[in-house]
């Protein structure tokens, strides 16, 4: 019984040979001779089994790769249309207003009214407010979409306040178009706020000695001042430094105030407004800083500062002068001392 069992399994599966229907034998009929070996056939799958074992290596496959699909829609980060009258600014500022003369946020709007936002700004949810976010990065990408009417690209991400700085600070850090100033002022903001020191090192990539020379301008100069003038994109540290020694004393600030909150002053850019109140602070009795004499051009604006040492003198240059100059003015230097010397001769002839 047990064999017959195994004979109908191969069989089943096609592995044997299944048993030959007996036929009788016509009547007067020669008798046909016993073959005495059988023929072997091959033995191979069926047709059925073979097609279903394909079709389930290929459904495999394909489960497969659909996991590995959603597993990289899952991680890849997004970037969607948000509503730019939903998100709101950093809880700390990287920027100063530039106020009517910001001529970059000005081309900015036009460039994304054009050609649509390039770079996707970085958000999170607001975590005080459901429904709204907060910008780490792309803040005047946000001011541009809103100007516009437009919504924002962005990135959305689930940030802490210390990552959303560190994610702010870095991308700060890689922009050249933040001034000194700005700089100065996020870091020592964030200082404030109560951040380690060693993490805002960190976020705005900066060394120990960097980081004390930008608190100590931050420290120097009056906020509510830094913010009349701006970013003041041409001026550096030493002016910065400068600036604040003007400041000292309670009469200084008494002019200082009056002179940000003058319609000239209002009307000019951020350099010229940084000009202004320099050279108001300077005519109006204050020494000069540093034994420095600060050289201006006709329309106020600082070129150089000349220091004499001991019978020396030194000219510094506030901004890269053209290309050129350098060996231009080498070659009037001996024309100018010859002019100077005739006067001087001329004047004291008439003694």
């Amino acid at each position: 019984m047990a064999q017959n069992r195994k004979d109908q399994l191969k069989a089943l599966f096609g592995t044997a040979d299944a048993a030959p229907t007996p036929v009788a034998p016509e009547a007067n009929a020669p008798a046909k001779p016993v073959e005495s070996e059988a023929v072997a056939r091959p033995r191979s799958a069926s047709g059925a089994v073979k097609a279903m074992g394909l079709s389930l290596g290929g459904l495999s496959r394909e489960i497969e790769e659909a996991r590995r699909l959603k597993e990289s829609l899952d991680t890849a980060e997004r970037v969607i249309q948000i509503d730019a009258a939903l998100i709101e600014a950093s809880f700390v500022a990287d920027r100063l207003d530039h106020g009517a003369q910001d001529d970059d946020f000005e081309a900015l709007v036009a460039s994304i009214e054009a050609s649509g936002q390039q770079v996707p700004v970085l958000l999170r949810p607001h975590p005080d407010k459901p429904g709204r976010y907060q910008t780490a990065y792309g803040h005047r990408r946000v001011r541009a979409a809103n100007r516009l009417g437009i919504p924002a690209l962005a990135i959305v991400r689930p940030l802490s306040d210390v990552e959303l700085v560190l994610a702010q600070g870095k991308e700060n850090s890689e922009r050249r178009d933040l001034s000194f100033i700005e700089r100065a002022l996020f870091a020592h903001e964030l200082i404030g706020l109560g951040f380690e020191r060693g993490l805002v090192q960190d976020a705005l990539s900066l060394h120990k000695a960097e980081m004390t020379r930008f608190l100590q301008v931050a420290d120097a100069v009056p906020e509510h001042i830094v913010r009349a003038i701006g970013a003041a994109p041409k001026v550096g540290r030493p002016r910065w430094m400068a600036l604040a020694e003007l400041l000292k004393g309670e009469a200084a600030r008494v002019k200082a105030d009056d002179e940000t909150t003058s319609e000239r002053f209002r009307a000019a850019a951020s350099d010229e407004r940084f000009n202004l109140l320099f050279t108001r602070l300077q005519r109006r009795g204050q020494p000069v800083v540093g034994g420095a004499r600060e050289i201006r051009d006709g329309k106020g604006r600082a070129l150089a500062h000349l220091t004499v040492t001991k019978g020396k003198a030194r000219l510094d240059f506030v901004e890269k002068v053209a290309d050129g100059f350098e060996d231009f003015l080498g070659e009037e230097l001996p024309r100018l001392l010859e002019s100077f010397e005739q006067k001087r001769g001329r004047a004291a002839g008439r003694d």
